[in-house]
């Protein structure tokens, strides 16, 4: 069973392979973990990212800036945090 504490694994390492000046996206996060039924599990990938955020890990970003993660609408990315990468 994959766990909140694999989801921010995840997301952390992807994040720090792609390195300061790149992103991912959620989904892709999603489909690493659950190939089969990605779609139903992003709701838990956001809120682990969310709370990723909320602690500085990484940044949520849409169309290159950081976003208010209570109100996030559309597509988002991923990405290192500048706190993580300084």
């Amino acid at each position: 069973m994959i766990t909140e504490e694999n989801i921010a694994q995840r997301i952390l390492s992807v994040a720090l392979e792609r390195g300061k000046d790149k992103s991912t996206c959620p989904s892709e996060i999603a489909r690493m973990l659950f190939p089969q039924e990605w779609r139903k599990k992003m709701d838990i990938v956001m809120d682990v990212a969310r709370n990723l955020h909320a602690n500085g890990k990484i940044c949520i970003t849409q169309q290159g800036k950081a976003v208010d993660i209570q109100k996030i609408k559309g597509p988002v990315r991923i990405k290192l945090a500048n706190a993580v990468v300084d």
